[in-house]
């Protein structure tokens, strides 16, 4: 299905399930996929590499420059890094004509997904502390963007509710209030999530 040809940028914190997400967003508009963090890595190489070469700030210029490369495209999904969003001049970048959410979850989920990942930000003696400093620091950015929690949700639930989101905004060209009644879920979405369930299930016998 495709509703339009703009874009569909995920912003929030890490392990908020932005690439995950963002892959079926894009499967079930049939749109072109975008993770900015790989797509750093395979020009540039390893994030944590650029961070121990060059330094954080080296890593926020190569951020800035994909932001203005993908300022004009259309029909696109695109998972940002965490904080790229945040500089008010990436946002206008990539925000025009799009639909932006944020992703979030509790901490102690985000802690439990990254548990074992190389994350330079999160290289300290305690990374739960960490991740709660950072949260906070990034707050009043992330609440500029409408919100979709992750937490105890399907990688696939999630999707389908952020596809309806757009399609709403489509139909309406209108924002879309988060408060308002969704309109009903498609029938190719609703057979996509009773096949993650049935997959989750089998997993977990």
């Amino acid at each position: 299905m495709q509703p339009n040809r703009e874009k569909v940028i995920l912003t929030g914190f890490m392990g908020t399930g932005k690439t995950t997400v963002g892959r079926l967003i894009a499967t079930l508009l049939e749109y072109e996929f975008v993770d900015t963090d790989e797509l750093i890595e395979m020009r540039h190489g390893p994030i944590t590499e650029i961070f121990k070469r060059s330094g954080q700030d080296r890593f926020r210029e190569l951020e800035s420059a994909i932001a203005v490369e993908l300022a004009d495209a259309t029909g696109t999904v695109i998972a940002t890094g965490g904080r790229m969003m945040l500089d008010p001049e990436n946002a206008a970048n990539l925000a025009a004509g799009a639909h932006v959410f944020c992703l979030v979850a509790r901490p102690e989920d985000i802690a439990e997904r990254v548990a074992g990942s190389d994350r330079p930000l999160l290289d300290h003696e305690d990374p739960a502390a960490r991740i709660e400093q950072l949260l906070d620091e990034r707050h009043a950015g992330y609440s500029e963007f409408r919100a979709v929690d992750t937490s105890g949700r399907e990688p696939v639930e999630i999707a389908a509710d952020i596809v309806r989101q757009v399609q709403q905004a489509h139909n309406n060209r209108t924002p879309v209030d988060p408060s308002s009644t969704a309109p009903s879920m498609p029938r190719g979405l609703r057979a996509m999530l009773a096949s993650w369930r049935r997959y989750r299930a089998r997993g977990r016998r």
